[in-house]
């Protein structure tokens, strides 16, 4: 069942596009766990509309300028409906220059199995970059089970912290990880990045 919505306040201007996938063309899925929220509340219905705190707000546009650097474009961001995760969607979604709308999915929410992540994947096909925004445990066990054949019982153990993106290929076998990225690595980068074009600035 597809359940996919726009997220509100997200609008699909004029003329945008996506690149459409011909059969047997590889995607290339982005896994992002939402950026930092504060502490959890006692309250699930409190605790579902928890915003990004500044730290989350300030990591996210950080990753944004690192992902831009990467010269990586989404072509389809999906989000978890929880506040924090479509806040981390929207804030990486704008720094990065993705204008379409944010859609939002119960297969990214922290009570979705893994068969519910791979109907998502299936409704989302077709789209060359996809971003998924969504919650720890169940984010990461998502990526271990992509990256193992389905008779497998052993999961690799992947930890992704709060604001960990991780980039996999996925074709018609088992996924491929092509990278992660933890928060460490990405504010050096940032910081990096940022003194690379005062640098380039101050020689004008």
């Amino acid at each position: 069942m597809n359940d996919l919505v726009p997220a509100q306040g997200s609008s699909t201007p004029n003329g945008v596009t996506r690149t459409v996938l011909e059969s047997g063309e590889i995607m290339n899925l982005y896994i992002l766990r939402h950026a930092s929220a504060g502490e959890r509340r006692p309250n699930p219905v409190l605790d579902r509309n928890r915003p990004l705190d500044k730290d989350g707000k300030r990591y996210c546009l950080h990753l944004a300028q690192v992902l831009n650097e990467l010269k990586l474009q989404f072509d389809l961001i999906v989000s978890s409906p929880l506040k924090r995760s479509v806040q981390t969607a929207s804030l990486v979604g704008t720094e990065t220059g993705y204008e379409s709308q944010i859609l939002i999915s119960n297969g990214l929410s922290p009570g979705a199995t893994f068969q519910d992540f791979q109907r998502l994947l299936s409704e989302c096909r077709g789209y060359e970059n996809l971003l998924v925004v969504g919650h720890n445990p169940n984010i990461s066990q998502f990526l271990s089970g992509m990256l193992v054949s389905p008779d497998t019982t052993m999961l690799p153990q992947i930890r992704l912290r709060k604001g960990s993106i991780a980039r996999v290929s996925l074709d018609r076998g088992p996924a491929i990880l092509q990278w992660l990225l933890d928060p460490r690595p990405v504010r050096a980068l940032y910081t990096t990045s940022t003194k690379s074009s005062r640098r380039k600035t101050s020689r004008k």
